[in-house]
């Protein structure tokens, strides 16, 4: 069987034993650049057989660049990486023609598997031949020792049970009898995962693995990957599925001095723990410095006019002023001189200022009920036909509620038609006297929006705010919105809803397409907000730490 691409990870051939059973991978001040852009630094990262690094980082910050680099798909252009010839790495993309059957599939994943066993025997037969010098019986042991070895890391004599408990785990046990074309694209995913796992590479690399899963796929997907005996480097977004399988948190974000690449030991929450203190300190080291700083400028502009030979002489040292005046002057031009260098020093270098983090105005509202039951919303009866139906919903001010349900229950109607962008078939929906609502959508619908993040902060009246909810970056302000990602787009338009502090705020996954900080400080945000916030979300991190109520829809 051939493939169209001739990167793909998973080969027809039967990989070349190493060395050793299972070999770390390893890359040395790795390089890449993109045209003028330089995507990573000189970065350096060791994962030893066994350990599961996720990475992090901002959108955008070369998580995916990094992969592509482990696997072997593009080259760095300074250092080097070394890495199991056995690697395997999950594409967005089946690495598979559309015409091939999902039997083809399995079996491919399965002959490596094969190739693993026949190896052993390969050994054993050479073991087991009469004759031969110690020299060539002892070479004939240490490969038979070998291949045993990296058979049982594989699980070879598992394989073919693996299969069915894989298939079964996924979801995609149903699928045997088409071809990759007549799957969807979920589908095709856990069908490129399910291969992962039955042939268990020595070096697994995972692009976002919990995409078109559901809770109970990822759970599984978790435990087999913790259970992988190689090396696991993966990139993702969900916070939970990172929490259950990494034993290290590899974090692209630079520092507040610049360095990039920082290991952090532990799980997700470890991770958390450390970045919190981390933040800390900088804030402590921002303000002593700005202090310090405050302090010298004060220092420099006011130390000559304090000292003693600027204050006219008494009778009883006249005579000895003279003579001191010249040691004091002296004196007072050492410590201006000193004071000024130090303030030159620390102006040239200051500690960069720590961005603020994402918190939600009060509203007007919000605040006015703090002491009441005052009605935000209310839903009476409400269909929208095929989409949604409700029998009751009531919104007091403050409320903070969680819509979950599966795809298709009417998360997304239900926000639309609180924020009267869809008006239902039958019932009513009730606002609160002088209740704004504000929405963040899926889409934000922005692609071919020509003006900048700072025209349309100016344009509600609140350009003043933009830089200091830290969602946009500095380069960003003056760049056409259509020139933006799609994170991008969405953290400006949070950003206009922070801003102008509706009294009900409607989030419809407000986690997708942004960076694990800003998810976090997004959910610290909600539980401490005093307006009415209502949120549709499959994050499974928001979902396991809401406090506030929670609406499930059934669907139809």
């Amino acid at each position: 069987m051939t493939h169209d691409d001739p990167l793909v990870p998973v080969t027809t051939a039967p990989p070349v034993p190493s060395d050793d059973a299972l070999t770390p991978l390893v890359a040395e001040g790795v390089t890449k650049f993109y045209g003028a852009q330089k995507v990573l630094s000189g970065l350096d990262l060791t994962v030893a057989p066994g350990h599961r690094t996720g990475v992090v980082g901002e959108n955008g910050v070369g998580k995916s660049t990094l992969l592509r680099l482990l696997a072997g798909l593009e080259e760095p252009d300074a250092g080097r990486i070394s890495r199991p010839e056995d690697l395997g790495f999950l594409h967005q993309e089946m690495p598979f023609p559309p015409s091939t059957p999902v039997a083809d599939v399995i079996a491919d994943a399965l002959a490596q598997v094969r190739a693993l066993e026949a190896a052993v025997q390969a050994a054993a037969d050479v073991l087991g031949a009469p004759g031969g010098s110690p020299e060539e019986r002892a070479a004939a042991e240490a490969a038979y020792e070998h291949a045993l070895r990296r058979a049982e890391v594989a699980q070879v004599w598992d394989a073919d049970r693996r299969v069915e408990v894989t298939l079964a785990g996924l979801g995609i046990e149903h699928v045997m009898d088409r071809t990759v074309d007549e799957m969807s694209g979920g589908e095709r995913t856990r069908l490129h995962l399910a291969a992962l796992l039955v042939r268990q590479p020595g070096a697994l690399l995972l692009d976002e693995p919990t995409n078109h899963l559901d809770d109970e796929a990822s759970t599984f997907l978790a435990a087999a990957v913790r259970a992988m005996p190689g090396v696991v480097v993966l990139a993702s977004h969900d916070r939970v599925f990172l929490d259950e399988v990494c034993t290290e948190i590899f974090d692209l974000d630079p520092t507040p001095s610049g360095i990039s690449g920082t290991l952090y030991a532990g799980t997700y929450s470890d991770y958390r723990k450390a970045k919190k203190a981390e933040r800390a300190a900088w804030e402590r080291r921002y303000e002593a410095e700005q202090d310090e700083i405050a302090d010298l400028r004060s220092s420099v502009a006011t130390t000559a006019r304090n000292v003693s030979h600027g204050r006219e002489a008494t009778d009883h040292n006249k005579m000895a002023y003279g003579r001191r005046g010249d040691r004091v002057e002296g004196q007072v031009s050492r410590r201006v001189r000193n004071a000024q260098q130090r303030l030159d020093t620390l102006e040239s270098a200051q500690v960069r200022k720590p961005p603020r983090p994402l918190a939600f105005r009060a509203s007007s509202y919000g605040l006015a009920a703090a002491g009441g039951a005052r009605v935000a919303l209310s839903l009476r009866d409400v269909v929208v036909p095929g989409r949604l139906e409700l029998a009751s919903l009531d919104l007091t001010a403050g409320t903070k509620l969680l819509v979950t349900g599966a795809n298709g229950s009417g998360k997304s109607t239900l926000l639309h038609v609180m924020a009267k962008d869809v008006v239902p078939a039958r019932g009513t929906v009730t606002w609160g006297e002088g209740v704004q609502v504000g929405m963040l959508e899926q889409d934000v619908y922005l692609q071919d929006d020509v003006r900048s993040p700072r025209e349309l902060f100016q344009l509600i009246g609140a350009g003043d705010q933009l830089a200091g909810f830290g969602l946009v970056g500095g380069k960003d302000l003056d760049r056409p919105l259509r020139e933006l990602s799609v994170g991008q787009r969405r953290r400006v338009v949070l950003g206009m809803l922070v801003a102008q502090a509706p009294e009900v705020l409607l989030l419809d996954e407000p986690t997708n397409h942004i960076s694990l900080t800003l998810a976090d400080e997004l959910g610290e945000a909600i539980g401490v907000a005093l307006g009415t916030i209502v949120v549709a979300s499959h994050d499974r991190w928001l979902r396991r730490r809401w406090t506030g109520t929670t609406l499930t829809l059934r669907g139809r």
